[in-house]
């Protein structure tokens, strides 16, 4: 049975940081694409950002783009969020999923397994 639980959101100033860790259980971890999505209050559900398999490519929703980096550990099973620069927009619940497919897609219908979802909050 696949797993993934998220952890590290909370509650930060404007301007601060936060890593958001995903850890996948029950899944050949390499051989998926892993990804995160927010969802803001009141908002759909949106992609974060990307990460491929094996060969490291990574996407960026371009509200995003040069705070935020995904990076994972294979060898932990383990997917990262490192969010810089954090903004009151970026308040969302943050979930990691995970497409049965080393590629990267945006679409949020492609994946497959979803996290239970992470608050981050980002006051003014």
């Amino acid at each position: 049975q696949v797993h993934l639980a998220e952890s590290g959101g909370g509650l930060v100033q404007a301007g601060g940081s936060l890593r958001l860790s995903c850890a996948a259980s029950g899944l050949t971890f390499s051989a998926y694409a892993m990804a995160w999505f927010r969802q803001p209050p009141g908002k759909e559900r949106e992609f974060v950002t990307a990460i491929s398999g094996s060969n490291g490519n990574t996407h960026y929703a371009d509200s995003v783009k040069g705070r935020f980096t995904i990076s994972r550990d294979n060898a932990k099973s383990t997917v990262y969020l490192q969010m810089n620069s954090l903004k009151p927009d970026d308040t969302a619940v943050y979930y990691c999923a995970a497409r049965p497919s080393p590629l990267i897609v945006v679409d949020l219908g492609l994946y497959r397994y979803w996290g239970q979802g992470t608050q981050v909050t980002v006051s003014s």
